[in-house]
């Protein structure tokens, strides 16, 4: 079964019902859903689009594929649309905040949002309403994002397949009998499914890159330290990252050029030198040198993705200055379990039948 229908797939009916009921009317529709995170930033800038108009056409999508893709836990609809005309009225009067003034963006469930229900995707935090933003959520809110929702996860994003949420598991929009990895299942099955413009995961051992790869979309594990994790549920705080997911690079850059900066009040954020991670998306890599650390990744791949990875190296390697395999020396994530432990044991000591 495949929810999608951008990018060669299956006709969405409610696209279709809504398509047809204008074309009888002699006038053209647009699905709005479909455009990219840059393209409704444009579309808003130009005033040819509302972002009461996007939130609309998000909403309309969630109610009929959410119940498919289980993507979301929490919908913010009238949070949303309020949201949305607040920010026309500045549009209105000529402030635009940055590209992602008036865009709806997904959080996933680990993310803590003032006054809005954060549960992790776990019965423990069934009732877990944060008094304060994570820093990142703070950062969006002042570029004039909207948010659209809470996302699924895996439980505590402490696993990699999105099956084991108290609200359901998250299916691929793809195909939903299938994984859409984890542990950020529901924000890349949200990106992937026109559900919002863009997401935000968290990855401790690959749990943004994993979903966006079985999505078909764009995942970015940040650098560690220059995105603050600060209001994030954690997992293990020395491993723990915040990035966006999204249908593009562009897309990618745009997120995370609000996301990245120092949060003197976050003890793992890092100062790096301020980056503008769209004109850097431009710059020519032909000096570049890829490093191939193949073992133990190709060791049980399967054949057909392991021959669009070699296809992909393979074009990479034209472009740059080549490409060449390395051997990564053995890490040991030694402080998983005790971190992990460390966090839960508060909540597992009268709460284990909950987990």
């Amino acid at each position: 079964m495949h929810v999608l229908t951008r990018r060669g797939f299956a006709k969405r009916s409610f696209a279709l019902t809504v398509a047809g009921a204008l074309a009888a009317r002699g006038q053209v529709s647009e699905d709005l859903s479909t455009l990219s995170l840059a393209e409704a930033s444009a579309r808003i800038r130009s005033r040819s689009v509302t972002p009461t108009q996007l939130v609309q056409a998000c909403l309309a999508r969630i109610q009929t594929y959410n119940p498919k893709t289980n993507a979301y836990i929490t919908v913010l609809q009238e949070q949303a649309l309020a949201q949305a005309r607040m920010l026309e009225s500045e549009i209105q009067s000529g402030k635009f905040r940055s590209p992602l003034h008036g865009v709806p963006i997904a959080l996933k469930d680990n993310i803590d949002t003032a006054g809005i229900r954060t549960t992790a995707a776990s019965a423990v935090f069934d009732d877990r309403v944060p008094k304060e933003d994570a820093e990142v959520v703070l950062r969006l809110k002042a570029a004039g994002a909207i948010f659209i929702g809470k996302t699924n996860l895996h439980e505590f994003a402490f696993g990699g397949t999105s099956a084991t949420s108290y609200f359901g598991p998250v299916r691929n929009p793809w195909a939903l009998d299938r994984s859409p990895g984890g542990s950020s299942g529901g924000s890349a099955a949200a990106v992937s499914a026109d559900l919002c413009y863009g997401a935000l995961g968290t990855d401790t051992g690959g749990s943004i890159r994993t979903p966006s790869s079985y999505c078909s979309v764009v995942g970015l594990k940040p650098t560690y330290g220059l995105v603050p994790i600060r209001g994030i549920v954690p997992l293990v705080v020395s491993l723990d990252h915040c990035g966006p997911i999204t249908r593009t690079v562009e897309d990618a850059a745009i997120l995370l050029n609000t996301l990245a900066g120092y949060d003197r009040l976050d003890i793992t954020s890092v100062e790096h030198p301020k980056e503008d991670y769209i004109a850097s998306m431009k710059q020519p890599i032909s000096g570049l040198r890829l490093g191939i650390p193949r073992a133990p990744f190709f060791d049980w791949v399967d054949a057909d993705v392991a021959k669009a990875v070699e296809d992909a190296i393979a074009i990479l390697a034209r472009m740059t200055k080549g490409a060449k395999d390395v051997i990564l020396p053995p890490a040991e994530n030694l402080g998983l379990n005790a971190e992990t432990y460390a966090y839960h044991e508060q909540y597992y000591t009268h709460g284990a039948g909950r987990y």
